[in-house]
């Protein structure tokens, strides 16, 4: 055999390998991400806050709690993540907030928000007052293209939408097939019991 065939041979053999790799650490990447989620979701409660600023910034420029930047692990520590600094009750505190939301936080307004502990999951804008400048500023300023980074954000939210939709029709399917199976066992067992 030609050495040029052997190379490409063995190749191809190492990327079907780290294919195969990939594809079940991308696996248990995604389990692990969807029990964080429902675990962040069933921990939200609903908050009033007035929202100061918002920044995409690091971690460690946040002013974020010493116990979070402690439990944080390093590699996120360097990281850039969208901040808000919100006013809830007669706190002032820095919350960061989910990237796919991050674009419907407005600057300088009142929102109704789902917090859990210092990360927001969810934003609906209260006022009306509030919800008029931002169709303004919008209005006002050209349309601007959109970045990379918002592509990717917005790519993300539609993917995270659908995996979540997906879910649920499994979830309902499973539960009827359940719900099935209880009732064939009840009929059995009522045709036993009769006769």
């Amino acid at each position: 055999m030609p050495t040029p065939l052997i190379i490409t041979l063995i190749v191809l053999v190492v990327l079907a390998i780290a294919m195969v790799v990939l594809y079940f650490v991308g696996n248990k990447m995604q389990e692990k991400q969807t029990v964080q989620r429902e675990q962040i979701n069933a921990a939200a409660q609903p908050a009033t806050m007035f929202v100061i600023d918002k920044k995409i910034m690091p971690i460690k420029d946040a002013q974020l709690p010493k116990s979070v930047m402690e439990q944080m692990p390093k590699r996120y520590q360097r990281a850039k993540m969208p901040i808000v600094k919100a006013k809830i009750g007669p706190q002032v505190l820095n919350l960061i907030c989910e990237e796919a939301i991050y674009d419907d936080v407005p600057q300088h307004g009142e929102v109704k928000a789902m917090l859990s502990g210092i990360y927001i999951t969810d934003v609906k804008v209260v006022h009306k007052k509030t919800k008029k400048k931002m169709a303004e500023e919008q209005e006002s300023g050209k349309k601007q293209k959109k970045t990379l980074r918002q592509k990717m954000i917005s790519k993300q939210a539609e993917y995270q939408k659908q995996l979540d939709y997906e879910q649920a029709v499994k979830r309902n399917k499973d539960e009827e097939k359940k719900r099935k199976a209880e009732e064939k066992k009840k009929r059995e067992r009522e045709k036993k019991i009769t006769v």
